[in-house]
């Protein structure tokens, strides 16, 4: 009997290791793959601020919150499995979905600098696309929307870029670092957004301290500097954003094109990145990378200037019928 009983929990604990060692191989590959997708999701947590701009203080983090459930849900319930599905059995749609993907970001990304650089077209461009004047409440659920399709986008490509990185392994295996990868990279990019859109609250109650001490005085002064700060800090944070959709969605076009046998364009921009680093000097990793994003930025920015018109004309008026059918059915 206790022969017996030691065998057992001689299997068990060798099973317990087989389980460590299975985790610990999760933890590693994911923290390799989420490393390889940080330029996306950097560029997904400067996007995301900007949803929130022009709401009340008590709505903010309401907001941040709706977009990370539905950015979890995103990439859990639809991205996992269709990343899995499509690697066994249709990779070869992986490339021209993310090339759809990348002419979405291009869009969004070049229809907020039209609205910058001509903004009574732009609203003109805005009633166009979407006629329906609403409420506050509606105006949230809307940038609530116009923010989760975005991110679903980034998060295709976070997943992608994850899929890529992973060995050959069981189905299950890649299951969980995709989930682990999913839950980590949403964590933080929606914790440091909510971070930022309450630092001025923190900035307020800070310069509100009535501490006489030394420590109190700098609590203040780094208060009123948060509160002074703030604003123009997300003004900067909208800008990057708008160019990082630009850019990603520039640089998935570019590599897209590069895989279906056209690769001029990745090319050219790989030689002015590797000449402007040539002549860069100990900056020549940092001048590189930025010659090439300004590269796949005009690339996007070009596919979605010419994307406005095209969803102005076509795309909108055909979807806002297809709404008002819906609705008289319902």
């Amino acid at each position: 009997m206790s022969i017996g009983l030691i065998a057992l929990l001689d299997d068990v604990a060798g099973l317990a290791k087989v389980a460590a060692a299975s985790l610990d191989d999760v933890a590693a590959q994911a923290g390799r793959a989420g490393i390889k997708a940080a330029g996306v999701v950097i560029d997904d947590a400067a996007v995301t601020p900007r949803y929130v701009v022009g709401f009340a203080a008590e709505r903010e983090l309401p907001i941040v919150g709706r977009i990370a459930l539905g950015s979890l849900r995103n990439k859990l319930l639809f991205l996992l499995p269709a990343a899995l599905a499509l690697g066994a059995f249709a990779p070869w749609a992986i490339t021209p979905l993310l090339m759809l993907g990348g002419a979405y970001l291009s869009y969004e990304g070049s229809e907020k600098v039209y609205e910058a650089l001509f903004p009574h077209q732009a609203h003109a461009h805005e009633a166009k696309r979407d006629a329906s004047a609403g409420d506050t409440q509606a105006l949230e659920d809307q940038k609530v929307s116009s923010a989760i399709k975005t991110d679903f986008i980034l998060s295709a490509e976070i997943m992608a870029i994850t899929l890529a990185a992973l060995p050959e392994g069981s189905i299950w295996m890649k299951t969980a670092v995709l989930a682990v990868v999913a839950v980590g990279i949403t964590v933080a990019v929606y914790g440091g957004v909510a971070l930022i859109v309450k630092a001025d609250d923190a900035g307020v109650a800070m310069a509100a301290n009535t501490s006489r001490s030394a420590f109190g005085s700098l609590v203040r002064g780094i208060g009123r500097a948060l509160v002074k700060g703030m604003p123009g800090f997300l003004k900067i944070l909208a800008v990057v954003g708008t160019a990082a959709m630009i850019w990603v969605g520039g640089g998935i076009l570019v590599h897209g094109l590069e895989g279906y046998g056209l690769p001029q364009i990745a090319h050219a921009i790989q030689a002015a990145a590797t000449g402007a680093a040539s002549v860069a000097g100990p900056l020549a990793g940092t001048v590189a990378w930025l010659v090439t994003a300004a590269g796949s930025g005009l690339v996007g920015l070009v596919v979605g200037a010419a994307l406005i018109p095209v969803t102005s004309f076509i795309l909108a008026p055909a979807w806002n019928s297809i709404a008002r059918l819906r609705t008289k059915s319902a």
